[in-house]
């Protein structure tokens, strides 16, 4: 095996490692949120905060503080130290591993860069990487101090953004990592399916994206408690009031009932686009890999709407809804991977590694 295919081989399993770590952010992140554990540090020290509390003595400055927030006065007030513990921990969890992330994706990026492992023209790509994961750290805070003001509740526009940030990232990486990895060069032009599936498969990549900027608006905006029937929206598929705002397009941002119908058909939209896909691929390909990238499509399609019922019907179990949100963004990964298989048709090829690419 050539340097070339080495490096892109190490640079490839690096960014599935990145790329599986921040799975496991977003499904932290999640279970912060759901256990109302978001505004339990109301101090954003980069690096400092790394560093609990390690003594009765700074537990209790950290909890003073927290008794100054919204949060505590509105909805937490007499809480116990033993119970502001709790919610402590999982926000700090949270924070410290977005902290290991950016560790794990700079210490080996600056490595491949100075050895001049990194690919031809994904330098600038990996670059990008970085930039956006600063944002999103920024984001986070900014989200955080949207609660410490007044209303102890996070802006949910602010919670949809940092997801969906967090996202794109995801996404962004799962295709670069596919592009670094993917044996595309032994598929022979024979078992290549017809393009339309390809781009099938791109537009179900995006519609689940924005489905899951839907789903950032029902958590932050609480319209997954609005409604617990399926597949009813209380006596009727289309519920009472629906974008019944002025303007009516806001209706979509901020009344509970349209922002859960509107997470529900997108659900209903996904579920039969993906279900033909997934037929389409195994009908009209013979790559092993798409068909099995489509196998675990539906599998991950299928579970996605069983734990999105569960959720609703059981009142936003934390379990359930933890899982939703991991598998959602699982289905993104798959959709990403499949879309690529199917559209970019050029080889891999041992480009040469050069200190100079961008």
């Amino acid at each position: 095996m050539s340097d070339a295919l080495v490096y892109r081989r190490q640079v490839g399993l690096w960014l599935a490692i990145c790329a599986a770590t921040i799975l496991a952010m977003i499904l932290l992140g999640g279970v912060t949120r759901l256990t109302n554990s978001g505004l339990s540090m109301v101090e954003w020290r980069p690096l400092l905060g790394i560093i609990p509390p390690l003594n009765q003595e700074q537990w209790l400055d950290v909890f003073a503080k927290y008794k100054t927030s919204p949060e505590y006065q509105i909805v937490n007030a007499g809480m116990s130290l033993s119970e502001f513990k709790y919610i402590f921990m999982y926000e700090y969890l949270h924070r410290v591993l977005g902290r290991i992330i950016g560790i794990l994706f700079f210490v080996p990026y600056v490595y491949f860069l100075v050895k001049g492992r990194i690919p031809y023209g994904y330098r600038a790509k990996l670059a990008l990487l970085f930039v956006l994961g600063g944002c999103q750290g920024l984001l986070g805070w900014f989200m955080v101090k949207s609660g410490l003001v007044d209303d102890p509740r996070v802006s949910h526009y602010r919670l949809t953004a940092h997801l969906g940030l967090a996202v794109l990232i995801f996404g962004f990486m799962v295709w670069l990592t596919s592009s670094l990895l993917d044996g595309r060069h032994q598929q022979s032009a024979a078992g290549r399916a017809p393009l339309w599936i390809g781009r099938l498969a791109a537009a179900l990549a995006i519609l689940i994206y924005l489905m899951i900027l839907s789903g950032g608006l029902v958590a932050g905006s609480r319209a997954g408690y609005a409604w617990s029937t399926w597949p009813l929206m209380g006596d009727s598929f289309i519920p009472p009031g629906l974008y019944a705002t002025t303007p009516a397009w806001l209706a979509a941002f901020e009344d509970i009932t349209t922002i859960q119908f509107n997470h529900r058909l997108f659900a209903y939209v996904i579920g039969l686009l993906g279900g033909a896909l997934a037929v389409a691929v195994y009908r009209l390909s013979h790559d092993r890999l798409a068909r099995s990238a489509a196998g675990l499509f539906a599998l991950l399609l299928a579970s996605q709407i069983t734990l999105g019922v569960i959720t609703i019907l059981y009142h936003v179990p934390i379990a359930a809804a933890a899982a939703h949100q991991v598998v959602g963004v699982s289905l993104f990964a798959s959709a990403i991977y499949l879309a690529r298989r199917l559209l970019v048709m050029e080889p891999h090829s041992a480009r040469t590694i050069s200190q100079t690419s961008t």
